[in-house]
């Protein structure tokens, strides 16, 4: 098969060896940023395609550096080609499109063989990731959560549930108000911090107590980013 490679590409037995060593060190990279991802990964948003892609794209990188090489007609050929190619996959999280550049970088490193840039590069940038992911650096959440419920429009319960708010937040504020139901009901919408962890089964519990209130809902800071 090499004798074969040979005399279609003019290659030597050295670059087909070195292409499958730049290619295998592209995957273990990529791998490598996919795993972080994976790890340090938080919300609703995760996709396992998304994981795959990261691995795959190392790859191909690899590929399309190997293939150039020195020759600059054929990089504006591939750069061309790949200008008619349009991605419309929306990525919601920024971070999201940190990785696939880390997981590109580590390809393109693997196929121009920077063996020890690529290598160094890309456990530095997991460290980095896993470290960011692991301390509070960065977290400023003036509130823990959205509260929501509905009341009917005559309802004189508001004032109950401000005293059940006062004893188990620290802090709360109306963040809307509108009416619902062709204006027989009201939609309260409360951004709340708690005082402890437990405070947010404690005031679920007390505002199911309150007759008037229905659709009750309770939606953490940190998922709401995903939703």
């Amino acid at each position: 098969m090499t004798e074969l490679l040979n005399s279609l590409e003019g290659s030597s037995v050295t670059d087909f060896r070195v292409a499958l060593a730049s290619i295998l060190m592209a995957f273990a990279l990529a791998h490598l940023v996919a795993a972080a991802y994976s790890w340090t990964h938080r919300g609703l948003s995760y996709s396992r395609s998304f994981v795959h892609t990261l691995v795959m794209g190392g790859v191909v990188a690899a590929m399309l550096m190997l293939a150039i090489g020195n020759n600059l007609v054929w990089g504006i050929g591939i750069v061309g080609t790949l200008a008619i190619i349009r991605f419309r996959t929306n990525l919601r999280d920024p971070r999201d499109m940190v990785f696939i550049f880390a997981a590109l970088a580590a390809g393109i490193a693997a196929g121009v063989r920077a063996y020890a840039v690529g290598l160094i590069g890309t456990v530095i940038f997991c460290g980095v990731s896993v470290y960011l992911n692991s301390v509070p650096f960065g977290a400023r959440n003036q509130f823990d959560g959205l509260l929501r419920f509905t009341l009917p429009g005559a309802s004189d319960a508001t004032q109950r549930i401000h005293r059940i708010l006062q004893t188990h937040c620290s802090a709360f504020v109306l963040a809307s108000l509108q009416q619902v139901a062709l204006g027989d009901e009201t939609e309260h919408a409360y951004q709340v911090r708690f005082r402890r962890d437990e405070s947010r089964h404690e005031l679920v519990r007390d505002l199911e107590e309150v007759r008037e209130l229905t659709n009750l809902s309770l939606l953490m800071q940190e998922t709401q980013v995903d939703v």
